[in-house]
């Protein structure tokens, strides 16, 4: 069934049961915070967001071509300047696809449709070699006296997959790719592949910084 959400188009890409910080400062956007805040139970304070394949976040023309698939999160905690501006902290809840998004309003609203997650067991073996993959990334930052990710990770490899996603050094059209992988196994791969691939390049280039990694804490709720 389709369903009406606020929307909060970003620069990258959000995974379900990530936590994720947020500034919001342009009007739009504030408006979009100001009606949550108006919804009475704090479960329900909850928007859509799909990242940007072009254009940008903020200015008088905005997102020019977005991504279709994206993320329902909810607002966890909220923090008002006395500038107008917000600090948010979000959650993951599950995956949309945009059907529509409608501008005219004081902020965006998206007709969306829910995208159902593909319950198939995975192989204990794919979800330890992406677990050692990620290990063996962590070291490697520490040879180059770089601060690395959490290792606390989830165990289920649902999670683990998205967890793993959201730490993993990715480009923009890599984090879309797995969001829209349906299987977690699929995207366990995926992420073990991009991160040997890390791993060559660093060792290859050992005296060049890794790629800055997504700041992401993942979150179970």
């Amino acid at each position: 069934m389709s369903d009406t959400l606020p929307m909060f188009p970003l620069n990258t890409v959000l995974f379900p049961g990530m936590s994720v910080p947020l500034r919001v400062f342009e009007d739009r956007y504030r408006a979009l915070v100001h009606h949550l805040l108006r919804v009475e139970d704090p479960a329900e304070r909850v928007f859509g967001s799909v990242g940007i394949r072009e254009g940008y976040e903020v200015g008088e023309h905005g997102a020019q071509w977005l991504f279709r698939v994206g993320c329902r999160v909810k607002m966890t905690e909220v923090e008002a300047h006395s500038d107008g501006t917000f600090e948010l902290v979000v959650v993951g809840l599950d995956r949309i696809e945009l059907e529509r998004l409608d501008t005219s309003g004081a902020y965006p609203v998206g007709q969306v449709t829910p995208v159902a997650e593909h319950d198939v067991a995975v192989p204990d073996a794919i979800a330890e070699t992406a677990r050692l993959t990620f290990e063996a990334y962590r070291e490697a930052l520490l040879e180059i006296e770089r601060e690395p990710p959490a290792s606390d990770l989830p165990r289920d490899p649902a999670y683990l997959s998205w967890a793993l996603a959201a730490l993993a050094p990715l480009t923009l059209a890599q984090r879309q790719a797995l969001l829209e992988a349906e299987e977690a196994d699929s995207r366990l791969r995926m992420v073990t592949d991009a991160l040997r691939a890390e791993l060559r390049t660093m060792r290859a280039f050992p005296s060049l910084p890794a790629t800055e990694i997504a700041r992401t804490r993942w979150s179970p709720n």
